[in-house]
């Protein structure tokens, strides 16, 4: 059911914990199934993700993204973070369940989430992000009704 990758990052998962004092944090969520993710990021001057840790409450799914996702933008600057899709991080982890890609978009969405929150500490625009939302099923209803 699981890609071996998954597995890996679920059973070891890299950057967890904190970063103090950090340049950016963002947190969503997803009420249907009562994940949460956080993402931590220390971003230096010229823009480039130093460091990035994650917390996450939920399923293995989406610890396993959250460790794909913090791994994929470190060492990246904050445009080329942004450029992450879930489709990237599903594919760096060899697929997930079709019952599971909503964790891909949760990562996808913390990723952008801690953007944000750098952009508004720093009074910056960062091009092409828009304000994150905190439950990836937000907004969800006018779309399925349009």
């Amino acid at each position: 059911m699981y890609s071996e990758k998954v597995m890996d990052h679920f059973q070891n998962p890299r950057n967890v914990g904190e970063i103090e004092n950090a340049s950016g944090v963002g947190t969503v969520g997803n009420a249907k199934c009562g994940d949460i993710m956080r993402i931590y990021l220390d971003i230096d001057e010229n823009q480039v993700i130093r460091d990035a840790k994650f917390k996450t409450f939920g399923c293995g799914a989406a610890v396993a993204t959250s460790s794909m996702a913090t791994e994929l933008i470190k060492g990246k600057t904050v445009q080329e973070a942004l450029q992450i899709t879930n489709k990237a991080v599903m594919e760096a982890l060899d697929g997930l369940p079709p019952v599971k890609v909503h964790c891909s978009l949760l990562a996808e969405e913390a990723i952008h989430a801690s953007l944000w929150d750098y952009a508004q500490k720093n009074h910056i625009t960062i091009e092409g992000l828009k304000e994150p939302k905190k439950d990836i099923h937000e907004g969800e209803e006018e779309e399925l009704s349009v």
